[in-house]
C-alpha cells in the first residue's frame, strides 16, 4: 500500500553547495465521484482505500444515512462511479445521542495510534484519523492530505463494517474546525480526540451538539473543551 501511495522524486539539496538526490514524497491524485452519472465532487487525496472515503464522504454530506443507500460503487482510475438505492438531501442534523463514556487512559491511546504513521514518519506530509469502537478497538486508521479525507475514509470503514458509530471515538491529527464537527455530527460519532485544537466556532457547535472534544491530547494531558461528562473524571 505504501508504494502506491508514495513516488521517487529527484531533488537538488542547496546547503552551501548543490547535491543531487532523490526521496519518496506522497502522491496527489484527483478523484472524481458521480452519483448517478452526474458529478458529486471531485476530492484531491492519497490514493488508498477510495471506496471507504466515498462512502464517509457521501454519509457526512447527508447525501446516505446507511451502507444499504448504495446499490454500487464502481473505482476505475480517477472516477468512482456511485448507483443510490435510495439518497436524500441535506437537511438539518439533530444532536448527538450516546451514553458512551470513556477513560483518560483510553484517549491517550487513540491518539498515540493514529500517530505510529509509517507514511507520516517518512514524509511528515499527511494527516491521521483513527475510529475506535467504545474507545478501544482500532476499526480504522488512514492517512491523507487533509484531516477532513482521513476521517470521511475511517467512517466510511466504520459506516462498511456495520458498526454503531454512536458507540467510537474518532481520533484526528489536526485542528478541528467546523467542517469535522460536522462531519462527525452527522455520523453519530459523539467523541473527538485530537493533539491539536479547535476553533471557537466548533467548540460552540460541538456544545450545541452533544460532541465532546478533547483536544491538545500530548502525553498524559488534555484539554476537554466541550460535554466533559464522556471521560471520566473529566466533568460529572
Amino acid at each position: 500500500m505504501i508504494n502506491k501511495i508514495l513516488k521517487i522524486v529527484a531533488y537538488n539539496r542547496v546547503d552551501g553547495g548543490c547535491v543531487e538526490a532523490s526521496e519518496r514524497i506522497v502522491r496527489e491524485t484527483a478523484l472524481e465521484v458521480r452519483l448517478d452519472g452526474q458529478h458529486f465532487a471531485t476530492a484531491m487525496l492519497l490514493a488508498a482505500i477510495e471506496k471507504e472515503f466515498v462512502y464517509g464522504l457521501l454519509l457526512t454530506h447527508g447525501i446516505i444515512s446507511a451502507a444499504s443507500d448504495v446499490k454500487s460503487v464502481s473505482i476505475e482510475g480517477n472516477i468512482a462511479e456511485v448507483t443510490l438505492l435510495k439518497s436524500r438531501k441535506p437537511d438539518g442534523i439533530g444532536k448527538v445521542r450516546s451514553s458512551l463514556r470513556v477513560s483518560p487512559a483510553q484517549v491517550f491511546d487513540c491518539v498515540r495510534a493514529i500517530l505510529k504513521s509509517e507514511v507520516f514518519t517518512e514524509t511528515e506530509a499527511v494527516h491521521s484519523a483513527g475510529l475506535f469502537l467504545e474507545g478501544r478497538e482500532a476499526i480504522s486508521i488512514a492517512e491523507d492530505l487533509g484531516r477532513h479525507h482521513a476521517l470521511d475514509k475511517v467512517i466510511g470503514a466504520g459506516l462498511l463494517r456495520g458498526v454503531d458509530l454512536s458507540r467510537t471515538l474518532a481520533a484526528s491529527t489536526g485542528r478541528q474546525p467546523t467542517e469535522m464537527i460536522i462531519k462527525c455530527r452527522r455520523a453519530g460519532i459523539p467523541i473527538i480526540a485530537t493533539k491539536g485544537v479547535p476553533t471557537t466556532l466548533a467548540v460552540a457547535m460541538a456544545g450545541e451538539a452533544g460532541i465532546t472534544i478533547a483536544g491538545l491530547v500530548r502525553g498524559d494531558t488534555m484539554i476537554v473543551y466541550s460535554h466533559p461528562e464522556r471521560i471520566e473524571g473529566a466533568g460529572a
